[in-house]
């Protein structure tokens, strides 16, 4: 019988009126996506450009992540129409696109996810885990309805032309990535700044203006809060590696050693 792939993002989104928890997953590790996977967290954000992850390791963590309910997005590197179609390729039904600063590039995004004559993406899903190797009936077909496209706002830029990066065809959703945008604002490091939160939200106009789902990074509890209040659909509320870092400071800060004394010597 043919086999049916899970429920895209998109389609996730459209399926509800809450907002959907994501933790972001920096480590490479299929054994630490699919601890966060279990998690019963909504969504997964598996990212390729701030961390150590090629294609084998991105294609272990859609393996290790695809029994749980948890959905995975993408992070490619750039928008690169061939990184894309290979990640595609691998069975990614949903990415995110990072640094799309107007609607012209995001028109290349979507062209990168669609087959001829709709779009650029080669065409080899009998040999890719995209159609399960011709085992997903149609595939070839209806590939657009597999896959979500999302696209990420993160420049003085790209706020002002969220509206239109939102309307273009084929974008899903958008996401805004408030610790860029502060560095293109002369703010570097400060996501909090009022002038920060000010064009996020501008943002979020933008893209609310077209109906398209918004997404934010937001670890400050507070921030998520008002940004969700905001109109904030997905929200990144915390990162593997960051937990880990967090936690082990706070095992170390109650037991380890004190101030000034580095512990006993090391051995060999």
């Amino acid at each position: 019988m043919p086999l049916h792939l899970a429920p895209t993002l998109r389609e996730r989104l459209a399926s509800t009126d809450r907002a959907l928890a994501g933790v972001w997953v920096c480590s490479g590790s299929p054994l630490v996506a699919e601890i966060c996977a279990g998690s019963r967290v909504d969504w997964l954000l598996i990212d390729m450009e701030h961390s150590p992850n090629g294609l084998e390791s991105v294609l272990a963590q859609l393996q290790a992540v695809a029994a749980y309910d948890a959905t995975p997005l993408v992070r490619i590197p750039t928008a690169d129409p061939v990184v894309i179609k290979q990640v595609l390729d691998l069975g990614a039904q949903n990415i995110l696109v990072p640094m799309v600063n107007s609607a012209e590039e995001a028109v290349g995004v979507v062209a990168a996810t669609r087959y001829p004559p709709h779009g650029i993406r080669g065409v080899g899903s009998a040999l890719a885990r995209s159609a399960r190797w011709n085992r997903v009936e149609g595939y070839l077909a209806d590939a657009a309805s597999h896959v979500s496209v999302f696209v990420q706002v993160e420049t003085a830029q790209a706020v002002d032309n969220a509206a239109e990066i939102a309307a273009v065809d084929g974008v899903d959703g958008v996401f805004v990535g408030p610790s860029d945008l502060a560095a293109s604002m002369g703010l570097l490091g400060q996501q909090g700044h009022p002038d920060v939160v000010a064009a996020v939200l501008r943002a979020f106009e933008g893209i609310a203006s077209q109906g398209k789902p918004i997404g934010v990074n937001a670890f400050v509890a507070d921030q998520a809060r008002a940004y969700i209040e905001a109109g904030a659909r997905f929200v990144l509320h915390a990162a593997d590696v960051a937990i880990l870092a967090r936690a082990t400071e706070q095992v170390a800060a109650e037991w380890g050693a004190p101030d000034g004394d580095e512990g006993p010597p090391a051995s060999y």
